[in-house]
């Protein structure tokens, strides 16, 4: 089953990435992405904060030490989402998706996918200068999550998690 659950609100939804602190540092102090991002590199971004956990490595892979929460518009969200190409299809579409299995505590695989998308080009432009209200380091939250985990206090691990929920677009089962 193909879910999209995300941290959101009426104006806003919640994407996570992970970034080396030479990138997370500059974005933060900004609230916008800026130098040494690269606007011509395609960016992937995640609304489960799970997915993003076994992506990064709880924060402690290199060149992903600092985990961003990024806030952004459901309209803007729901445009790349209802642009998004999957990422099997060949071409150079300015949206790419991909369904993989979502992630529990321990990076075990569960039974329903979770919704990554890729932005380049006209995509990415709009998500850095348009999309974006709000980015947080959350990098303490992933360290702490993980700490949990390590421990094997799994009840007090998903205390922490962000609450998450099915989020609906007329475009997401389509992508």
């Amino acid at each position: 089953m193909r879910e999209i659950r995300a941290d959101y609100d009426d104006q806003s939804i919640v994407v996570y990435q992970a970034y080396s602190p030479s990138i997370a540092g500059p974005a933060i102090a900004a609230q916008r992405f800026v130098p040494p991002f690269k606007m011509e590199r395609m960016t992937w971004i995640k609304p489960s904060f799970l997915w993003m956990m076994y992506r990064c490595g709880y924060a402690r892979k290199e060149g992903q030490e600092r985990v961003l929460a990024v806030r952004l518009t459901r309209e803007g969200f729901d445009w790349a989402v209802a642009n998004a190409v999957e990422s099997t299809i060949g071409g150079k579409p300015s949206v790419r998706v991909q369904w993989d299995p979502e992630r529990g505590l321990d990076h075990e695989a569960l039974p329903h996918r979770s919704i990554q998308i890729g932005l380049t080009r006209e995509a990415v432009q709009k998500y850095v200068h348009e999309w974006t209200v709000g980015i947080t380091d959350v990098t303490a939250l992933a360290h702490a999550v993980h700490e949990k985990v390590r421990q094997r206090d799994l009840d007090g691990a998903r205390a922490l998690l962000p609450v998450e929920r099915p989020y609906g677009t007329t475009t997401a089962q389509n992508a």
